[in-house]
């Protein structure tokens, strides 16, 4: 009697609850992957090279359904990376405070889109044809006011509940969840001068952007799991396309494996140390600080030994995030040890010549070699050890195609 209630009521489509339901899952699911390997894999660290048609598909997808323009979107995140944990990064979590990140996200990308010094200085190469300045930039706006009326006409009034869900999942996840928790929360497998952190191992729900320490321990790598248990769903999606010839792999982290056979520190070496620093900072903390300490005061007491686990783990990360008070009270603590001072001494030598990117890979091979023969000559076995160990090191590319 009322076909245009009836119509309100289920829409063109007239799907059941769980069709609904696995719509709005796919649809949210498309939109994290055009910005996980889109906007973030391809157009920003240029880890990967879509074919022209999947790069315009999701340069479309995105403007329907989040607003989100290419260059604003690149602008921002190479920012972010230039100037992390810093007043002029535009989201972190430490500058910002979890809660406005998390539940703000959005707001502090807003801001940012609106600075035209950013878009200039860190939006270069991305899309700049007829569509896009005449379309998805001048009608920024009219594709998700688009899909709201599609929603209704396909779902019926139940679309716009699909339609809020949509419009919040980017938001919160990408832009709260990940810039948020992403810097505060989870565990690292790199010693970053960031507070970056992998929130689960599992990289399924975000499209592998979960693994976000191990992104900002290689910025470029198109593939975020590192470690053995790690999955990061859009490098499995990346493979996939990749083998449909719709995807060039342009850029992923090499594995560091051990030739126990190289007699001498060279070019190879000095690659893969410079590849892996932040490992190579942890097995010197682990396999030399630690040790040497725990033997120097074996005969402390289980409280102090226990503080010295905690020291350690602190020498792991960037000045910046150490507190004064605790600083203070860890160089208050091992005062007396000229052991200590020794080879803290040694650890800022090795992370100056690695932090050194003006000398040439002959002049940072000379200085290793330096750096080594200082080490063997200590008389402390542990840093004999590992300055042996550094001309062992070797980069196990990955064959991109």
């Amino acid at each position: 009697m009322y076909p245009i209630l009836d119509f309100l009521e289920t829409g063109l489509l007239n799907l059941s609850g769980w069709q609904l339901v696995l719509y709005t899952f796919i649809a949210v699911q498309v939109t994290l992957s055009g910005v996980s390997l889109y906007l973030h894999r391809e157009q920003t660290h240029r880890g990967i090279q879509m074919h022209p048609v999947l790069q315009h598909f999701y340069r479309f997808w995105l403007w329907f359904t989040t607003g989100m323009l290419t260059k604003e979107w690149v602008a921002i995140h190479r920012k972010h990376h230039a100037h992390c944990e810093t007043e002029d990064d535009p989201h972190s979590p430490q500058i910002h405070g979890i809660k406005k990140v998390l539940f703000h996200g959005v707001t502090l990308y807003t801001e940012e889109r609106q600075n035209t010094e950013t878009m200039q200085k860190f939006g270069q190469g991305t899309p700049d044809d007829w569509i896009e300045r005449n379309v998805y930039t001048r009608f920024h706006y009219v594709g998700i006011v688009a899909l709201a009326f599609l929603n209704v006409a396909l779902f019926g009034v139940i679309g716009l509940l699909i339609y809020a869900i949509q419009m919040l999942w980017i938001p919160f996840f990408a832009a709260g969840v990940i810039n948020g928790i992403g810097h505060f929360v989870g565990y690292r497998n790199y010693r970053t001068d960031d507070s970056s952190r992998n929130i689960t191992r599992f990289g399924f729900f975000i499209f592998g952007e979960e693994l976000h320490n191990n992104h900002h321990g290689f910025p470029s790598s198109s593939k975020f799991a590192h470690k053995k248990g790690e999955h990061d769903i859009g490098w499995y999606v990346i493979r996939v396309l990749n083998k449909l010839g719709l995807c060039q792999i342009k850029k992923v982290v090499p594995d560091l494996y051990v030739d126990n056979n190289n007699e001498e520190l060279d070019g190879e070496n000095v690659k893969a140390i410079l590849t892996h620093k932040f490992n190579v900072l942890q097995v010197y903390i682990k396999e030399v600080i630690t040790p040497t300490l725990s033997e120097e005061y074996q005969h402390a007491s289980d409280k102090f030994k226990k503080g010295i686990k905690k020291y350690t783990q602190h020498l792991s990360l960037d000045p910046q995030f150490l507190k004064e008070d605790l600083k203070t009270k860890w160089q208050n603590k091992f005062a007396d040890s000229q052991t200590l001072h020794t080879l803290l001494e040694f650890k800022a030598e090795l992370q100056s010549i690695w932090d050194n990117n003006s000398h040439s890979v002959e002049e940072k091979i000379a200085e290793f070699k330096a750096w080594c023969a200082r080490a063997e000559a200590s008389g402390n076995k542990m840093l004999q050890d590992f300055a042996v160990s550094l001309r062992n090191y070797k980069l196990q590319v990955f064959a991109a195609r």
